[in-house]
């Protein structure tokens, strides 16, 4: 177990979390909105600095990066937690664990015999609770740079929640001489989006809605705050492609596709979008597959916009995924899924025309 970062202790043995935007106020044995930051005497622990519930190698395609390194790999990690509340999220088993099989208050109490209530553990034997593998960031780079990867991938779950973890990792692999990437919702606060982004070379963000109202009903959060991470992502650097999952009745109207790629385009228009197909998960089992022909108004809407790089994803082999010359049209790196094919780019430039090709070690 280790003290978390970025908290003020406030009187009565309450803390203020200022890691995310919820800004959570906990009380003395309580926990977070993420579920895996508790108040313990009036300090604020991690339990997951120290585990992974998953590391494996992936092609950084699979991220989705398709302008960082195409056909390169990446060592993903994972840890236990999210701090959105997504109804339709395809990792939930992962991420909503902490909330749904943790107790929300840590302590002592003891029923009427005396005898400790096991469904309230103190905060110490709560990790005991915790799955997944006990790591350390030497490990990690090391595990990475024996299998190739060139970089490691902070995923599957959100990375902004065992941000201890992460950033020590991330500084690791620095030192190691490997990348990083941060595969996140966006829900970040200023003070340690800016710290991490000294180690982060590539991020891709989900931006999930453009509607305020669909932030909070759906995900249990605010959508100004991930706009603002995402202007910071692209100001400070960091290689930056954004993902939107494409929900049938929920954010698939031409006008809200069009207000993510104007909201995209007006940062560059060399950021990749990649616009994917949702299938019924967790909670929102009742609606159906985002229709093909959606995703294909999808990127019209995003090349419309101005957006020069507009991918198709969960459709593999639908023409989607392949990179194209936004000047002469040439295919410039082909792929089937996550796997690249070839790669045509020469220099960062189409062979063809010259256009410069936007990205990190295109080719």
């Amino acid at each position: 177990m280790q003290e978390a970062r970025f908290y003020d202790q406030l009187e009565q043995s309450r803390v203020q979390c200022r890691l995310c935007p919820h800004d959570c106020v906990i009380a003395e044995s309580g926990r977070g909105v993420c579920a895996v930051r508790y108040n313990s005497d009036g300090r604020l622990y991690s339990l997951v600095a120290d585990r992974v519930i998953a590391r494996t190698l992936d092609p950084i395609e699979k991220k989705p990066l398709f302008h960082f390194y195409p056909g390169s790999t990446a060592y993903s990690v994972a840890a236990l937690g999210c701090n959105l509340r997504c109804n339709f999220c395809q990792n939930w088993e992962i991420s909503q664990w902490p909330r749904e099989a943790l107790p929300s208050r840590v302590g002592s109490q003891r029923d009427a015999l005396g005898e400790v209530d096991g469904i309230c553990p103190d905060v110490a034997r709560l990790t005991d609770r915790i799955p997944g593998e006990e790591v350390t960031p030497a490990q990690i780079v090391r595990a990475a740079r024996n299998a190739g990867a060139r970089t490691i991938a902070y995923t599957f779950t959100e990375p902004t929640i065992y941000y201890e973890l992460a950033y020590a990792i991330a500084c690791e692999a620095k030192e190691a001489g490997l990348f990083n990437a941060f595969i996140t919702n966006g829900y970040i606060n200023e003070t340690p989006q800016r710290e991490l982004c000294r180690v982060i070379d590539a991020a891709n963000v989900d931006l999930k809605f453009f509607r305020e109202e669909s932030y909070r009903h759906f995900s249990r959060v605010k959508m100004v705050p991930v706009l603002d991470a995402i202007r910071r992502y692209h100001a400070l650097g960091v290689w930056l492609e954004i993902t939107t999952l494409v929900i049938p009745g929920v954010n698939d109207s031409d006008e809200e596709l069009r207000g993510i790629a104007g909201f995209i385009a007006s940062l560059s228009p060399d950021i990749p979008w990649h616009v994917s197909r949702f299938h019924a998960d967790y909670e929102l089992q009742q609606v159906p597959p985002t229709p093909i022909a959606r995703l294909q108004r999808a990127v019209e809407i995003g090349r419309d916009a101005g957006l020069r790089y507009v991918y198709t994803g969960n459709l593999p082999g639908d023409g989607g995924e392949h990179t194209q010359c936004y000047r002469c049209g040439k295919r410039l790196v082909q792929r089937h899924g996550f796997h690249l094919l070839a790669n045509y780019v020469r220099h960062g430039d189409c062979p063809d025309c010259a256009a410069s090709i936007a990205g990190v070690g295109m080719g």
